[in-house]
């Protein structure tokens, strides 16, 4: 499975490049809000800092401009992958861009069904939301088997992106079911390491090392 990281701050994105954690980046409006500059700008830092897909947003509703809104930004940098809404225009968008050779992310995915129109649209990943379908007591896991079981029965070259994950159970569910990627806020993706019985075994190791006086030199 691939790590992607949800935020759009560079500092986070550089660490954890850094430590090899990720392999792309997603943003949204909503980050790029929060980022507080310029979005081109934003985009522009984040694609000097990773190599792999970063995700961002148009914010037109109707196909042409959503196109238009996708070419300026896929200028920003070779490894801008364009994302688009799950919406019949969107999905318009989707297909006039791939064809143009443009990696697309077919965002706001709730339903199987949606997936399948997306890959067949030409969507580079799709990107199911786990954590909003339960929060209306819906199982966002089932959608991604579901979307797992359709894609290998048609073969689609489209990657299962998981998004939405706020926990690290939806991480190891998601890699569990085969999702291609997993969208992770920093948080989350840190929190990954953590295991109190390593924390405790290094503890132990740390305290019997000095007890023997000795040194790594």
């Amino acid at each position: 499975m691939k790590f992607f990281v949800d935020t759009a701050d560079v500092n986070d994105i550089r660490e954890l490049q850094a430590a090899g954690l990720i392999d792309g980046v997603t943003t949204n409006p909503s980050l790029i809000m929060k980022a507080n500059r310029p979005m081109k700008e934003v985009i522009a830092d984040i694609c000097e800092v990773t190599e792999g897909p970063v995700s961002a947003e148009v914010t037109a509703t109707d196909a042409d401009e959503m196109i238009r809104e996708g070419k300026i930004l896929a200028e920003i940098a070779d490894n801008v992958c364009i994302k688009v809404p799950l919406t019949l225009d969107g999905l318009k968008a989707c297909r006039h861009l791939s064809d143009d050779g443009h990696m697309v992310n077919v965002t706001l995915c709730f339903s199987a069904t949606q997936a399948l129109l997306a890959a067949k649209a030409g969507a580079t990943f799709i990107s199911p939301f786990i954590g909003r379908l339960d929060d209306i007591n819906l199982d966002g896991m089932a959608l991604i088997a579901d979307i797992r079981r359709i894609y290998d029965n048609y073969e689609f070259d489209t990657e299962i992106l998981a998004a939405s994950v706020r926990t690290i159970n939806h991480v190891r569910e998601a890699a569990l079911i085969g999702a291609d990627v997993a969208t992770v806020p920093p948080a989350t993706l840190k929190a990954l390491v953590k295991h109190p019985l390593t924390d405790k075994g290094l503890e132990q190791f740390l305290a019997d090392w000095q007890k023997t006086g000795q040194t790594i030199s």
